[in-house]
């Protein structure tokens, strides 16, 4: 009896064994780069070849990609050739902003036998957004006795993109009076102060109008502008004249 117990207990080892050899998960991880707003049905990658696996048996292992978590199906594979092509659009500053980096987490999944291949999607930034003002103006009071060097922020212009496809520099139209000093913030963010370069004399003009440029470091470039209104504040700078 004590023989028999054993014989049964192995066959039991064997059958679960066996019962669980399918099932078996291979984790792979293999990862992918390309640009944001690539068109659907754009190829990026083939993950047969990457992995190794037959293609030609994709079909019959109903091979198919999932997501982790809520998010989006944003690929899926070619079951012919094993290729991975885009199937919705990839905005990169609505799904990760001003974040350096942009991963994706999607995962093929394989069956007879169970294999799970995790792929990560690295999201590559591309010059899409024009740098914007908050204002269409920006009015300033000046008066006709500010002295040469008086400085006066401005706006920043804001980009969605990051790196090097954010503003770079900013650019003021030619004028008498005022030239421009650009400066970097925290995380590279430029912004630019309004520089009096040369005394404002009312008499002479009243109110000035100087356009400003922000201007990106994407290829091609992209800008944006906003108008500087100065009004000209009188000073007593002028004597009395005598009647003759």
């Amino acid at each position: 009896l004590q023989g028999s117990g054993i014989r049964f207990s192995f066959r039991l080892v064997c059958s679960v064994a066996f019962f669980l050899l399918p099932l078996h998960s291979a984790n792979g991880d293999v990862s992918y780069s390309f640009p944001e707003e690539m068109k659907r049905g754009s190829v990026f990658g083939n993950i047969a070849k990457d992995l190794g696996l037959e293609a030609s048996r994709l079909s019959a292992r109903k091979a198919r990609i999932d997501t982790e978590g809520n998010s989006k199906r944003y690929c899926d594979i070619h079951l012919s050739t094993g290729e991975l092509i885009v199937t919705e659009r990839i905005d990169r500053e609505g799904l990760c902003g001003k974040k350096a980096s942009c991963v994706l987490k999607q995962e093929l999944v394989l069956e007879n036998p169970l294999e799970l291949h995790r792929i990560s999607l690295h999201v590559q930034d591309i010059n899409d957004n024009s740098p914007q003002f908050t204002e269409d103006f920006i009015k300033f009071e000046i008066g006709e006795s500010a002295d040469k060097g008086a400085r006066f922020s401005l706006d920043e212009a804001h980009d969605a993109d990051i790196g090097q496809n954010m503003v770079q520099s900013y650019t003021l139209e030619r004028n008498e009076n005022f030239v421009i000093n650009v400066n970097t913030k925290t995380g590279g963010r430029k912004y630019a102060e309004l520089v009096l370069d040369k005394e404002l004399d009312r008499e002479q003009q009243h109110d000035l109008k100087l356009l400003l440029t922000a201007v990106d470091g994407g290829t091609p470039q992209r800008s944006g502008t906003v108008v500087i209104h100065v009004t000209v504040l009188d000073a007593n700078d002028n004597a009395p004249l005598k009647l003759e």
